[in-house]
């Protein structure tokens, strides 16, 4: 169901950026998925990071993500 989503979510945004790139051109279009996939990206990461703490687990920080995954 969550890949479904995904891919509706993606489908949404290349379609109406398809548009918007007809009518206001490719840069309008460009920040126009930008925006739309950096707010669903940060809505999904979110409601992950509480699913983690409502678990007991332990939030890491951007800078201790980073420097557990280079490990």
């Amino acid at each position: 169901m969550k890949g479904v989503k995904n891919k509706m979510v993606v489908f949404a945004a290349v379609t109406v950026g398809g548009v918007i790139g007809l009518l206001k051109g490719e840069e309008a279009k460009q920040k126009w998925v930008f925006r739309l996939k950096s707010k669903y990206d940060n809505r999904r990461q979110m409601a992950e990071r509480k699913s983690i703490a409502r678990k007991g687990g332990v939030l890491l920080d951007d800078i201790e993500l980073a420097a557990y995954h280079n490990n």
